[in-house]
């Protein structure tokens, strides 16, 4: 069920209205905000459509462009910015205006048709399509304070976001495989602390050290008091005789 519904006019308000709708969505699900150009289905009666789900949220935010006010149609019973909104008086939904930038004044009572004056008497909020990141953070945290639900929302979220199913398949691996999740620390070869060579993969390991080649050598290293004799059968002179 939707809580926000975010009410706007064509031309005045849809980049603010839009943002609103992906800024809160993201924060508390998609199916939690109501915006008409993405929210009703092919098929389904428009009108039937967006009284239902203004009845049916705990918020609507009216984006308040800089030429509302003076646009002719907020006078008119058919015209559905102004059905919205006094749909959601009619059903005790809470109507909070929303500035669109920087420049847009707060509602004046005598720029507005008798039903919709009350508008002039709510605290606003400010949307700024041009920075509007720390805005929609400010609109998200009074949402959570004044709705618990979306409180709630808002943790379900973003646990679904960290709980996705991961599948994967590895063939013929040659080595080590990991599959993990919420990982903190190291992960793969990992020495420390050592004193000496250290060997981590294939083939011979030579630090420091002399190499030889050929058929035998006697290596010593060290101190040697008292010398090294070896004998290893015939000698290549023998071996010739």
């Amino acid at each position: 069920m939707q809580i926000v519904f975010v009410n706007y006019r064509t031309g005045d308000g849809d980049e603010a209205a839009a943002l609103l709708e992906r800024g809160l969505s993201d924060r508390f699900g998609r199916e939690k905000i109501f915006r008409a150009t993405t929210s009703i289905s092919p098929g389904r009666s428009y009108p039937e459509e967006l009284l239902n789900a203004v009845r049916h949220s705990a918020v609507l935010l009216a984006v308040i462009g800089p030429g509302w006010a003076r646009d002719p149609r907020l006078r008119e019973e058919d015209d559905w910015v102004r059905r919205e909104i006094l749909e959601a008086y009619a059903s005790g939904v809470t109507v909070i205006p929303v500035l669109k930038g920087r420049t847009t004044e707060r509602l004046k009572a005598v720029d507005l048709p008798s039903e919709l004056k009350r508008l002039a008497e709510i605290q606003s909020l400010r949307l700024d399509p041009r920075d509007c990141e720390g805005d929609l953070r400010r609109i998200g945290d009074f949402l959570v304070r004044h709705v618990p639900e979306l409180g709630r929302a808002e943790q379900e979220a973003s646990g679904f976001a960290g709980m996705a199913d991961v599948d994967n398949t590895v063939s013929a691996p040659r080595g080590t495989v990991i599959q993990g999740r919420d990982i903190r620390g190291d992960v793969g070869t990992v020495v420390k602390g050592n004193h000496g060579p250290v060997h981590t993969g294939k083939g011979d390991i030579n630090q420091n050290s002399p190499q030889f080649s050929g058929d035998g050598a006697t290596y010593i290293q060290g101190d040697n008091h008292g010398g090294v004799n070896h004998r290893f059968g015939r000698t290549r002179g023998e071996e010739g005789g």
